[in-house]
């Protein structure tokens, strides 16, 4: 009689918005060991058996099993020799670890000689040398007790006083915050949003910022005033006004009082106070956990933004804070998620060049909550992040894609309405200076510092985080670095399809920023329909810039505007920009690709693809590429290639912050400090008709009343199937105008365009002419 057949393993086809099976040949691996992500099964509750060998058949003495894995992707504890290496999974019992279908196809990856070494310790070992006492968050009693004695020695140590004067005392007199009411009649409407975000960001920081004053000072009033805010926050209805289904960034932030309450104050506490406390954090916290991992399936659907940060934001903290309080621990299992999660999905938003495709202001958002949890792991149980390659070239993003004194010239949602990057980005970059010692970081910390002071309490930085307890808690853990001036050049992120050039950004007079993308992530999430657009700063002012502003999520500036390709320096065709709605798949859909990022002898040279995201709205279009070249880091020549099944037009956009003085077919435009022309120097299909539009079209006055308004450059070139548009962009400073003379010489099959500085350095682009084709 023979035995029953073995399952066949569910390994169903991935799709854009799902985690990948990874690694495979085509991989690149960039740490050791590599991470491994598979798709799950339906059932929830399976568990898997990974096997790992250098021989493809895998014999047991030379495979490494890892079994009753509950979830679909994993970092090994161990790191792997260099060579060859084959995977493959199965779901298995779990009682035994054993098998129960057959396993999924065998996959190979290459190990390479002195990758980074970043294993992750196994769920037995990871917490065997955590305490069980509080605190745990930031300080563990025997670091408490130390920094009791040194700021007992010296008020300022680890600027202690400012703190303990700008961000505890102010609490002491607040009368205590009670529950929200909501909106009118539970409609959502911004104003309340803001005002309820901000009112919950500070009863954080009351309990917070009261509990650690009072542990160090001692000083029992303010205990009892801390408890006081702690308890309020725990009598509120963990499914109401401030639940995560209704106000998800409400519920993260009464969640994390709870925690750093619930930790700081748990020998203030009765016996009935610590259960009141800890009934109300375990269920917002299993509320937040749940909707993460059951209903959003970060491991499956990794591009949910607030899922995704609400690991970083809010689990991590909640969970320390109560692990180990009860013989059946969720908590435990949650905070093994989030830890996995975070070392190996980690990020979805980009790879180990470091970018992050919704945007530096995500970035800055994403990373803040990311370096807390990441500092409180590696504070808790010696879990250091920070090894792996992502989080160690991840700075370089901002540094090269938003320098400190520039406003709207980069890419995504940004709160900050045209002010200069917030602080927060400057002191996330300095977190990595201390980790990875690059000066550059701490310079762009030290000048955004400097450039923007007194904005800590502008919403969008208060609204999130006081920077007296980032200071506090950085100096306590890691050290100053020294500041060095930062790089000029290119960086290629390859992984989200953004470039950045930065030229002189430590000299303001000379420092140009120019900044392309072309992503593969579409229109997701933060990010817009702006494939092959492009922004400019020059001299100390945005030129060519992002327009409009992020008032908010789905307002009428978002939907209509912002979002949308007629508000980027890039191209419509027949009228049309990009898919830029709401529907996930499609936004995924309408990509662009980087096809080549490279530094010349004379000049950098770039080249974007955004075909397929032409297409999701223009299905006639066969061909949209923009080249660029940034000649002697001086001026850009710009060339659009489009061609389409039957004749289209092309309408070439370029935002400024103020109107244009136009030609025929040139352009100028002049700002504070700065300004930039522009000429048509060739179109195969005929001359433009330039014409200018000041204002955002379609949107409701109110998003933006009092805000200054923009001015879009249109040059519209007349319908045909073929276009070759190549246009000369020449920023300069108002006191030193600048000219770039320009030739063409077409004898030949091709039309050879030359283009002059003052001390005659020519440069040439060649332009391919339909009858060469």
């Amino acid at each position: 009689m023979h035995g029953l057949a073995i399952p066949t393993l569910d390994e169903p086809q991935t799709g854009r918005l799902t985690i990948q099976y990874a690694p495979d040949a085509t991989t690149e691996i960039t740490e050791n060991p590599p991470r491994f992500t598979w798709l799950p099964v339906i059932e929830d509750e399976a568990q898997y058996v990974l096997r790992i060998s250098t021989d493809p058949d895998f014999p047991t003495g030379a495979t490494h099993f890892y079994c009753r894995l509950p979830v679909n992707f994993f970092t090994p504890d161990i790191v792997l020799e260099p060579g060859q290496w084959h995977w493959s999974y199965a779901v298995c019992d779990p009682e035994t670890g054993k098998p129960v279908t057959g396993w999924s196809r065998t996959r190979s990856f290459t190990v390479a000689q002195g990758l980074p070494e970043s294993p992750l310790p196994s769920r037995r070992a990871r917490f065997a040398g955590t305490t069980a006492a509080h605190p745990r968050l930031w300080l563990d009693p025997a670091r408490l007790e130390a920094f009791r004695s040194a700021v007992a020695a010296d008020p300022t140590h680890c600027t202690w006083d400012t703190f303990y004067r700008e961000s505890v005392l102010p609490w002491m007199d607040r009368e205590v915050m009670t529950e929200p009411a909501g909106y009118p009649n539970h409609k959502r409407v911004a104003p309340v949003w803001r005002q309820t975000y901000i009112d919950l960001q500070e009863h954080m920081y009351a309990v917070r910022h009261l509990a650690i004053g009072g542990q160090v000072t001692g000083d029992q009033a303010m205990l009892d005033r801390a408890k006081a805010w702690l308890l309020e926050a725990a009598s509120w209805d963990p499914m109401g006004v401030t639940s995560r289904a209704y106000t998800d960034e409400w519920a993260y932030r009464v969640t994390n009082a709870l925690a750093w309450g619930y930790d700081w104050l748990h020998d203030q506490l009765s016996e009935d106070e610590r259960a009141r406390v800890r009934v109300a954090l375990l269920a917002r916290t299993r509320d937040i956990a749940e909707h993460a991992i059951l209903n959003a399936k970060i491991h499956l659907f990794p591009y949910d933004s607030h899922a995704v940060r609400s690991v970083s934001l809010t689990l991590i903290p909640a969970c320390i804070a109560l692990l180990g309080d009860e013989e059946d621990d969720e908590a435990r299992d949650w905070l093994n998620y989030c830890i996995e999660f975070l070392a190996t999905v980690y990020s979805p938003w980009g790879d180990s060049d470091g970018g992050w495709a919704e945007g530096t202001n995500y970035w800055m958002m994403g990373m803040a909550y990311l370096i807390e949890a990441a500092n409180r792991l590696k504070s808790f149980a010696g879990i250091d992040l920070y090894q792996r390659p992502f989080f160690r070239n991840t700075g370089d993003f901002p540094l090269f894609c938003k320098a400190p004194n520039t406003r709207r010239a980069t890419f995504g949602d940004d709160s900050t309405q045209g002010d200069l990057p917030c602080i927060k980005t400057g002191i996330n970059l300095r977190q990595y200076a201390g980790v990875t010692g690059n000066g550059a970081y701490q310079w762009y910390h030290e000048e955004l510092m400097r450039l923007n002071p007194g904005t800590e309490g502008a919403f969008y930085n208060w609204g999130w985080w006081d920077t007296h307890f980032d200071e506090l808690t950085y100096l306590t853990d890691f050290p100053v670095v020294e500041p060095s001036d930062p790089p000029t050049g290119m960086r290629h992120f390859r992984g989200i399809g953004w470039v950045g050039i930065q030229h002189a950004m430590a000299e303001p007079d000379e420092h140009i920023q120019f900044v392309f993308k072309s992503s593969r992530f579409g229109s997701i999430s933060h990010s817009h329909g702006d494939q092959n657009a492009f922004c400019m700063a020059a001299h100390g002012e945005d030129l060519a810039i992002q327009s409009g502003y992020y008032v908010a999520f789905n307002s009428s500036m978002h939907r209509n505007w912002r979002r949308q390709t007629r508000s980027k320096n890039a191209i419509l065709i027949n009228g049309k920009g990009q898919y830029a709605e709401k529907d996930k798949a499609k936004a995924m859909a309408a990509t662009g690709r980087i096809l080549a990022a490279e530094e010349r002898d004379d000049h950098y040279y770039i080249r974007g693809d955004a075909t397929a995201a032409y297409q999701s709205l223009s299905p006639e279009v066969t061909l949209a590429e923009r080249e660029v070249y940034f000649v002697r880091n001086s001026y850009f020549v710009i060339v659009d290639k489009v061609d389409a099944t039957e004749p289209v037009t092309v309408d070439w956009l370029l935002h400024a912050n103020q109107p244009y003085d136009l030609g025929r077919t040139s352009f100028r435009n002049t700002g504070q400090r700065a300004g930039f022309y522009g000429q048509v120097v060739w179109s195969e299909a005929g001359k433009p008709e330039m014409t200018q539009v000041t204002g955002f079209p379609d949107v409701d006055p109110a998003d933006y009343e009092g805000l200054p308004v923009s001015t879009c450059l249109h040059a519209t070139y007349p319908a045909a199937t073929r276009h070759r548009i190549a246009t000369l962009l020449v920023p300069y400073r108002l006191e030193a105008p600048k000219r770039i003379f320009n030739f063409m010489d077409d004898q030949g099959y091709d039309a050879d365009l030359y283009f002059t500085d003052a001390d005659e350095n020519t440069f040439k682009v060649v332009m391919k002419k339909l009858a060469n084709t």
